[in-house]
């Protein structure tokens, strides 16, 4: 007989942030990625953190993504793992593995459904005793290289959804009775494929569906959403100063004596 299951969205749902964050780190070590593309990304992980995803940043995060795996080796993404898994772990709001380990006390599976690789997911969902994981997979060519392609349906929105009802119907599961669980607008589809939607420190749109519809909230994250503004604004503080800094090399008093002389002369 078909069974409920629970649905977890990964990002700011079962960790706080972006498990991109990690990830770009990692790539960035591995000279995937430089150092700018990096800074651009991370600012990218902050605005995320405070305000969630929007259909336009992920479209724009897909194509840059797309660009790094082109021509790169499946080995050398997979050797990225553990670094990336260094960064993810500790992000787990206990929270919410309180919620996976009440579900598979009932007899209910739980899966990670989500926008990042797939063998991040499912390498995840391993590591915290999960029954699966659904996540965005990326072609690889005869020669074992990425081809800078999708590999599948992009895990968002309604991507996240036709990719649930498959499982489901291939596992046996019934979603009327299955629980979902997300933090993003972004998510509405995923939330209403199933019987028992719950939204996790949603963003401000999300939040006020679940009112309306008289949908679970779960509020528990206040200190990291103050960590975050706390560090965005300190990173536009640095480059505030750097900006100063250039400026001051072209305005300071040896460059001010140097146009003077010039002048005299």
């Amino acid at each position: 007989m078909p069974r409920a299951a629970a649905f977890f969205d990964l990002d700011r749902t079962l960790i706080a942030g972006s498990s991109g964050l990690p990830w770009a780190r990692a790539a960035t070590k591995a000279g995937l990625v430089s150092r700018g593309q990096m800074w651009r990304w991370g600012m990218d992980a902050l605005r995320f953190r405070l305000r969630g995803s929007t259909d336009e940043a992920t479209e724009r995060l897909l194509g840059e993504i797309k660009q790094v795996f082109r021509g790169t080796s499946v080995r050398q993404i997979a050797r990225m793992a553990p670094e990336v898994l260094v960064g993810v772990l500790p992000r787990i709001y206990p929270e919410m593995l309180e919620e996976v380990y009440s579900h598979q006390d009932a007899g209910r599976p739980t899966f990670i459904v989500s926008a990042a690789g797939d063998e991040l997911v499912q390498l995840l969902a391993r590591i915290l005793y999960m029954d699966g994981g659904i996540g965005t997979a990326y072609e690889v060519g005869e020669d074992g290289l990425f081809t800078g392609e999708l590999g599948g349906m992009f895990m968002y929105g309604e991507g996240k959804v036709e990719a649930m009802r498959r499982f489901a119907a291939e596992h046996e599961i019934d979603l009327e009775g299955s629980y979902a669980y997300s933090d993003s607008v972004s998510d509405l589809p995923m939330l209403r494929a199933v019987g028992n939607p719950v939204v996790v420190n949603p963003d401000e749109e999300l939040g006020r569906i679940a009112r309306e519809q008289g949908w679970r909230v779960m509020r528990f994250e206040k200190l990291g959403r103050r960590l975050a503004i706390a560090g965005f604004t300190l990173m536009l503080a640095v480059a505030g100063l750097l900006g100063r800094h250039r400026i001051s090399a072209w305005t300071g008093p040896t460059s001010r004596s140097r146009a003077l002389r010039a002048k005299r002369s």
